[in-house]
């Protein structure tokens, strides 16, 4: 919660932190395409377990994670990126030892203003594909790995540290899709995989 605090003081602020640092709002020379790497951590991503005898559960863990993106400034207001990130995470309960292990694939599409190239906040929406590869040792004894549908939706901010590179911090929510695996006795699970990640990056912007 704090962490999305800061995040929306950041937006709030931009349009002063412009004028403070003197940037003129038409003075800026477009940069229509960037290439970028991240790094998020991940909220407490939670992996929800359906057993097929009614059951269910929820594991929750902290985790790390990176991606790269490239993306093209479409217009002065929307931009348009692909997004390749890894994350993972797991936790043992009720003596099962759970891992898993994602790879996301996402088309992005973001609202941006810009404020004279200091600052521009941005909300967007992802859709893509993730591949899932879980794990799960001890009473139950099974692996598999699947790739499902996933979608997100991102708000933060772009800092521009000259006319060249950007600082990026945001905050997002994922969901990743599900995963089906077969025990070898027969039981049967679903996991569904979401987070709420926090993420920091930077961008070097070119144009052609």
């Amino acid at each position: 919660m704090k962490k999305l605090v800061v995040i929306m003081f950041c937006m709030a602020a931009m349009p002063a932190f412009a004028d403070d640092y003197g940037y003129g709002y038409d003075t800026t020379p477009r940069r229509d395409n960037y290439i970028g790497v991240r790094l998020h951590q991940n909220e407490r991503i939670a992996f929800g377990v359906e057993f097929d005898n009614g059951d269910d559960t929820k594991l929750r863990d902290d985790s790390m994670g990176f991606g790269l993106a490239i993306g093209n400034r479409l217009t002065d207001h929307i931009k348009i990126e692909f997004e390749t990130a890894y994350t993972y995470g797991g936790e043992e309960k009720y003596g099962n030892d759970y891992d898993f292990d994602i790879w996301s694939n996402m088309l992005n599409v973001y609202l941006y203003q810009q404020f004279g190239g200091a600052v521009e906040p941005y909300a967007g929406l992802g859709i893509g594909v993730s591949g899932i590869w879980g794990n799960v040792s001890g009473k139950m004894n099974t692996s598999d790995s699947t790739a499902d549908m996933s979608w997100s939706a991102m708000v933060g901010v772009n800092f521009a540290l000259n006319q060249r590179i950007d600082l990026n911090l945001g905050l997002k929510y994922q969901n990743y899709g599900d995963i089906d695996m077969t025990n070898g006795d027969g039981t049967h699970t679903t996991t569904e995989i979401d987070a709420t990640e926090i993420y920091i990056g930077a961008a070097y912007k070119f144009g052609l």
